[in-house]
């Protein structure tokens, strides 16, 4: 996992994980999307911040996984 000091592009895409995370846990267990609720299911906005979250996630992939500590 990522230790020592975070760049701005690791802590948001930290936030943009949690924002999705939570998001999906209130999908999946009230139906309720808060992004839709925010941004409105057709704005391009709402769009943005899923492909972002997505982004997000690959970006965490490869940079947890580029740390091996021994």
């Amino acid at each position: 996992m990522m230790s020592g000091k975070m760049s701005w592009l690791d802590w948001l895409a930290c936030v943009l994980v949690i924002v999705g995370a939570i998001n999906w846990g209130l999908v999946g267990t009230f139906d309720f999307d808060i992004v839709d609720q925010l941004f409105g299911m057709t704005n391009a906005f709402a769009r943005l911040i899923y492909i972002l979250i997505g982004l997000s996630g690959i970006y965490l992939i490869f940079k947890c996984n580029g740390k091996k500590e021994m």
